[in-house]
């Protein structure tokens, strides 16, 4: 494979197993499992994915409408899964699957309704910000993954703990500590390190769990912090895509802007000017209509 990153199975790390078994993170499935294997080797066959894929019709259309989704800027269109494979290489499109695959994974409840609606809209506005801003280490797909993935912590605490939701508001609202801390208060873990632990588990890149488990960390967008810059640039691209969706939507305003903000733009090399336009243009992506 010319464009793809090596991937091992993920073990050793003890708060990482410990995450696994004690708070009942998803197991990775079994068809993303059979993907990477595939994937791995070193002539993945693409008519044996395209195989895998096709044989889930939710899976395979849910691909195929991500790839021709006006979020990611592609001369051609996708009309088969094998066509989605090829445009957006093996590496991005198994992130696209994983994606596909993460709601399944957690009861269909209306106020999970809400957060993945929410992830979605986050996710959208952080791979048109990865086009506009045009850094060369973020290219707009793992933006897009990265914005889908980076709370998905959050599902799987809600469902092991019955007073998650006011765990959340307060962390939320709290201008004092970070996000991460106040959960450790109350429950002994947080959101961060279960949502790296399954990121790690479903095959997601180093950069990319390393940036979900530290992405409520004002210190990580420093230049010095030894965080890569794609993780940096991955958390600031989706602090400030929920900013723009609470701006825009008139929502409540978390905390997380006040304390992140400023070092989210810094890392994003964006001004007072840009801000202003990129309020403006944000709003078609907000209300799913480009």
């Amino acid at each position: 494979m010319t464009d793809e990153r090596s991937t091992a199975r993920p073990s050793g790390d003890p708060l990482f197993e410990r995450s696994l078994l004690e708070i009942g993170i998803p197991p990775c499935p079994e068809i993303l499992i059979r993907i990477m294997d595939e994937m791995r080797k070193e002539e993945p066959d693409y008519n044996r994915l395209t195989n895998i894929i096709s044989a889930d019709v939710a899976l395979s259309a849910g691909l195929i409408k991500t790839t021709n989704s006006p979020y990611f800027i592609r001369q051609q269109r996708a009309r088969s899964v094998h066509d989605a494979l090829s445009i957006l290489g093996l590496r991005v499109a198994s992130h696209t699957i994983a994606g596909i695959i993460l709601r399944k994974a957690f009861p269909n409840t209306p106020s999970m309704v809400r957060f993945w609606d929410a992830s979605a809209r986050t996710a959208r506005l952080c791979a048109w910000l990865a086009q506009k801003l045009d850094f060369p280490e973020m290219i707009s797909g793992d933006a897009y993954t990265f914005g889908l993935f980076h709370d998905c912590g959050i599902p799987v605490l809600m469902g092991r703990f019955p007073n998650y939701k006011d765990v959340l508001g307060k962390a939320n609202q709290s201008p004092q500590g970070t996000f991460t801390e106040i959960e450790r208060s109350m429950l002994k873990t947080d959101h961060a390190v279960v949502g790296s632990a399954l990121a790690q588990s479903w095959w997601l890149p180093e950069d990319m769990y390393q940036g979900i488990r530290h992405h409520h960390e004002l210190t990580v967008l420093n230049q010095d912090s030894g965080l890569p810059k794609i993780s940096q640039l991955l958390i600031a691209t989706a602090h400030f895509s929920e900013h723009i969706a609470q701006h825009q939507l008139g929502m409540d305003m978390t905390q997380e802007w006040p304390k992140l903000g400023v070092a989210s733009l810094r890392t994003l090399k964006i001004d007072e000017e840009d801000l202003e336009f990129l309020y403006a243009e944000a709003k078609q992506v907000v209300a799913g209509t480009k």
